[in-house]
């Protein structure tokens, strides 16, 4: 994790690697920061493999904890600052955290907690009375760099495991798909604590361009920072990417710097994409496809913007070079081509397992291979379509309803601002399909004639039977995935459902 930082000093150690509000850093003063880091940890009392964890919004320094802990030999352990205190402490006690750094207070820490740093000024503080420190050359591929807990949309958090292979691994993935260079502009934007936010940090480093952070997304705010700072390149989940869509159309900024615009994290409805086209005409287009097991990528779509005629605009991509992807039956058989099954992965940056957890590991890695828990087909150029997770898949009347399909559906109508799908339950058909919508400003659809426009396009046991109009945004996770499990539960109280994940 400390090898990408060691090259660009050498190459690149005078030119700008990070600019977060007015502090920017050259690699040189980048490197002096990590090495005082290394060495103020050590005079906490860490050794090897010890945790720390991060509950803070993005900067610069959080840059250099992600680059700095693993390559000191030590673990971070990078949590959602979003949570509760009791989410937080769960994490801090499973991982055995010693060292904190934080931006908030986190009430009733657990006794694993031997000191809590300030994760602005304290961190300065804590670098500027440290003696610096040199990295130990022993650290190798196999040693665990981080701790990384999921989401929880679908369920508990876990904590992922993760070596340094992994990362790296994936950094190099990720430049056989995307050009990176000492010119390279990458703006920093989805949050930290999830890979979205640090998928190119490696790569970026590597090539000595660099890093513009923002601490949290603003669509307006965004724009401006890539027509001031002339970004080249960055990262966002769907749900950003609507967000900068219209703010470009309704007040356009001078985005002709931006050579790549890359978004996953969740499906992209087409028409958004059709209007991620009209907003920004001269860059490119890729969408990609993975999980934080997976470190995390799995597929790759680029020049996605000269496919939005094609049925491969429907797709997340294909295989990532070095990756190996296939879609398993219930038996676990692998599907034929255009079979719908589960998705699996296998490749070098696939995780280790689940911190403290042998049985939820052995559940999904099976033979060397992860077990996404997403339903999809293969086709016969290998490209990748997603359908659904498999809990959010609906099952109404023995039929398999994919929501993906719907919202794609929906999002197709031109005051629909967001769509969520999910089963809810019907005494007649088992479940029933439910729409929640999150309408545009202008004129309102009524529900029936949301309704009416699904049904003119997809068969009608797929059509929702209920459309829920909303004027306040869907609840979303720290990482901008759309929380269906929220908007479902109050629906499934008291009840259970294999495929609702209630």
């Amino acid at each position: 994790m400390i090898w990408p930082l060691r090259r660009a000093v050498r190459v690149a150690g005078g030119r700008p690697a990070v600019r977060f509000g007015t502090a920017e850093l050259t690699y040189a003063e980048t490197w002096a920061r990590c090495r005082r880091l290394a060495g103020a940890l050590r005079g906490l009392g860490l050794e090897r493999g010890d945790r720390v964890a991060v509950v803070a919004p993005n900067s610069h320094r959080y840059l250099e904890l992600y680059q700095a802990v693993p390559g000191a030999g030590l673990v971070l352990v990078p949590l959602n600052q979003r949570h509760a205190d009791a989410e937080l402490r769960y994490a801090l006690e499973d991982s055995g955290a010693r060292v904190l750094f934080a931006a908030r207070p986190v009430a009733h820490l657990p006794a694993c907690v031997e000191h809590v740093v300030d994760a602005g000024a304290g961190h300065d503080e804590l670098i500027a009375a440290a003696e610096p420190a040199d990295f130990p050359d022993d650290v190798v591929e196999d040693d665990l760099a981080g701790v990384f807990y999921t989401g929880g949309t679908t369920g508990a958090s876990k904590g992922v495991m993760l070596r340094h292979r992994s990362l790296v691994a994936n950094a190099f993935h990720l430049q056989v798909a995307l050009p990176f260079g000492p010119d390279t502009g990458f703006l920093v934007v989805a949050p930290m604590f999830h890979l979205a936010g640090t998928l190119a940090v490696l790569a970026t480093v590597w090539h000595g361009g660099r890093q513009v952070v923002m601490e949290a997304f603003d669509p307006g705010a965004m724009l401006d920072l890539i027509e001031a700072e002339r970004v080249t390149v960055t990262q966002v989940v769907p749900t950003m990417l609507a967000a900068l869509n219209d703010e470009q159309l309704e007040r356009p900024r001078d985005v002709s710097s931006l050579r790549v615009l890359t978004f996953g994290g969740a499906p992209s409805a087409t028409e958004t994409l059709r209007r991620t086209r009209r907003a920004f005409p001269d860059a490119e287009l890729m969408t990609m496809y993975g999980a934080t097991e997976t470190a995390p990528l799995v597929t790759i779509l680029p020049g996605l913007h000269r496919l939005l005629d094609a049925p491969q605009a429907r797709s997340c991509g294909r295989p990532a070079v070095g990756v190996d992807v296939r879609v398993v039956d219930a038996d676990g058989a692998e599907a034929a081509p255009g079979e719908v099954g589960e998705v699996t992965a296998r490749g070098p940056n696939v995780m280790a397992g689940y911190w403290n957890k042998p049985e939820q590991t052995a559940a999904v890695l099976r033979d060397g291979w992860y077990a996404t828990g997403d339903m999809g087909r293969l086709d016969e150029e290998g490209y990748l379509y997603l359908v659904d997770r498999a809990k959010d898949m609906i099952v109404t009347g023995g039929e398999n309803v994919y929501s993906t399909e719907v919202e794609d559906v929906l999002y197709r109508h031109p005051a629909v601002r967001e769509a969520a799908v999910f089963g809810v339950p019907d005494e007649r058909w088992g479940e029933a399909v439910h729409a929640v919508v999150v309408v545009r400003d202008g004129p309102r659809p009524t529900p029936e004639e949301l309704v009416a426009h699904c049904r003119e396009a997809i068969a009608g046991y797929k059509v929702p039977k209920r459309v829920e109009l909303r004027d306040e945004p869907l609840p979303k996770s720290g990482a901008g995935k759309v929380l269906k499990r929220e908007l479902r539960a109050p629906y499934w109280e008291g009840r259970e459902s294999a495929v609702s994940g209630a």
